[in-house]
Formats: C-alpha cells, sequence, structure tokens
C-alpha cells in the first residue's frame, strides 16, 4: 500500500489572518491530504526569549483550521531550530511528515539562521518530486498584512481594520468569573472575563461586540480595561450582553469586538456611568444593526 501524502502549509500561523488563509487554502488543491505544521511554542520565544502576544489560543487556532478541513502536525521549534534548511526539508518534512506537496508565502523562510527561501525549496521539491504551491503576499491598505500590524491596531483601538486583516472578528472565549456584581446595581448586567498571560490587550475602552451563546449572537457592548469610575487593579473584558438573561458562570463565552465607540472614562457617579452604558448600548446595537452583525 502507497504511503498517504500529506500537502503541508509551512508558516507561523499565530494569527490564522488573511494572509495565513491564503497559503492554508493552497492545500485543498490536491496532492495530499491538507495539513498545517505548527509550532506549540511560538519561534520568537525560542530565538529571543519572548513570544508577541498571542492573537489567539492553541485551542482556537486548532479549531479553525479544522473547521476548514485542515489537519494540524505539531513539531518542537526548540528541537529543529539548529537543523540547516536541507535537513529540516528531508527529516522532517518529507520523512516525518510525508509531504507529496507543500504551500508557503513568497517570503518564507526556514532552516538554521533562515538561512532558506522559497528558491531554495523550490529546488529541493524539484529534485524531491514534491509540488510547491506560493502564495503573493496578502496586503491591506498598501501594506502587507501581518500579525503584528494586526497587534498594533488593536492595541490602537482600531479593531476594524485588525478584523479586515485577519478575514474575521477578533474573538476570545475565556470563561465567565464572578465580578463585583455592580453591573445590575447599574441596571446591566455584565460578564466578566479576564485575558490570561501572554494573550494580546485591546486598546483599553468601550466596544461595540457581539457574543455567541449557544450557536445564536446577542449585540452586546464591551469595556476592556481597568473601569476607572470603580476603579480596579486588574485588567478585565466586562460586556453587558443586552436582551440576554442567564447564568453563564464558568461557561467560555465568546465575545467579538467588531468597533471602538470611546476611552475608558472616569465618571463622577454611579448614576453618571449608568447613563454612559445605556449611551454605549445604544451606538453598539446601531451599529450592529446597520452593519448586519446581529445574525
Amino acid at each position: 500500500m502507497a504511503e498517504q501524502k500529506n500537502c503541508i502549509a509551512l508558516g507561523t500561523f499565530d494569527g490564522l489572518h488573511h494572509g495565513h488563509r491564503q497559503v492554508l487554502e493552497l492545500t485543498k488543491r490536491g496532492g495530499g491530504a491538507p495539513c498545517a505544521l505548527l509550532f506549540p511554542e511560538h519561534p520568537a520565544k525560542v530565538l529571543f526569549g519572548a513570544a508577541p502576544p498571542a492573537l489567539l489560543t492553541s485551542e482556537d487556532r486548532e479549531a479553525l483550521l479544522r473547521q476548514n478541513g485542515i489537519t494540524p502536525l505539531y513539531v518542537d521549534f526548540r528541537a529543529i531550530h539548529a537543523l540547516s534548511a536541507r535537513d529540516f526539508f528531508e527529516e522532517i518534512l518529507l520523512k516525518r511528515f510525508s509531504a507529496g506537496a507543500l504551500c508557503c508565502g513568497e517570503n518564507y523562510t526556514f532552516g538554521k539562521d533562515k538561512a532558506g527561501n522559497t528558491e531554495i525549496l523550490r529546488r529541493f521539491c524539484e529534485a524531491a518530486g514534491v509540488e510547491l504551491r506560493v502564495a503573493r503576499t496578502a496586503c491591506f491598505a498598501g501594506a502587507p498584512v501581518s500579525s503584528s500590524r494586526i497587534r498594533r491596531a488593536l492595541e490602537n483601538g482600531e479593531v476594524e481594520q485588525a478584523n479586515a486583516m485577519l478575514g474575521r472578528p477578533f474573538s476570545y472565549a475565556f470563561e465567565v468569573v464572578h465580578g463585583d456584581r455592580r453591573g445590575r446595581l447599574l441596571h446591566f448586567p455584565t460578564i466578566n472575563q479576564f485575558f490570561p498571560k501572554g494573550f494580546v490587550r485591546p486598546k483599553y475602552g468601550v466596544y461595540a461586540a457581539r457574543v455567541s451563546i449557544d450557536g445564536d449572537y446577542h449585540p452586546a457592548v464591551t469595556n476592556f480595561g481597568v473601569r476607572p469610575t470603580i476603579g480596579t487593579e486588574s485588567v478585565r473584558s466586562e460586556t453587558c450582553i443586552l436582551d440576554y438573561e442567564g447564568d453563564l458562570y464558568g461557561q467560555r463565552i465568546r465575545v467579538e469586538l467588531l468597533k471602538y465607540l470611546r476611552p475608558e472614562q472616569r465618571f463622577s457617579s454611579l448614576d453618571a456611568l449608568s447613563a454612559a452604558i445605556g449611551r454605549d448600548a445604544q451606538c453598539a446595537r446601531e451599529y450592529l444593526e446597520e452593519a448586519g452583525e446581529t445574525e
């Protein structure tokens, strides 16, 4: 029986943004089972001692890939980063993962000291009888799409630009935990979620959002930050889900940020804060309805 071959996408795939997706789509053109080679630990952590803030949890990354019919293949970057370009191609791609075809971006590099590039990879593939497919660099607003650009956009509150580069809304699904229940006193019950260490932090402020609960989307308004009127030491995501009542404690609820509405603000009283939340909720509702994001 002939060995099953894989069509493997190569890259960091730390954000699964629009550029990554162009590479991943090439795996579906035959040449083996569609796969993506992933590193459980970001290469920058191995090379430089610190990884950039994550745009996705590892669980979300794998789930998104599988939803698109692509099987993740994992390799420890610490174990391979010193391999030469040829050894990586032969020992990892050919022998370990049975590559029948490879897909990458036009700026892809590999091997020790990034000595390999797409032209070198093409020569290796031709000699081994492996097809190579190279995706053109994806651009947005006249510049290449990259995870670093998306992080900067989020950190600047430019969530609509970030979402355009991602090709989907920036989202997170962390456990809903008990807060101080002030939202109920303000007549706007909220869910509190804390970001894990190393996850990207969007700009502090108020966002139009939507929340997925049991497969249904609900309009929402999210405050990310330290809540200056109340005063908290810990940064959190606090989301008021409009037109919804239910106990979500302990569940991992997905929140999608869609538009930055305003910065965090200290109000003179809780009544003033409550009125501001009401205005934010109305702005969020109008934006979501106009954008058709409530379906």
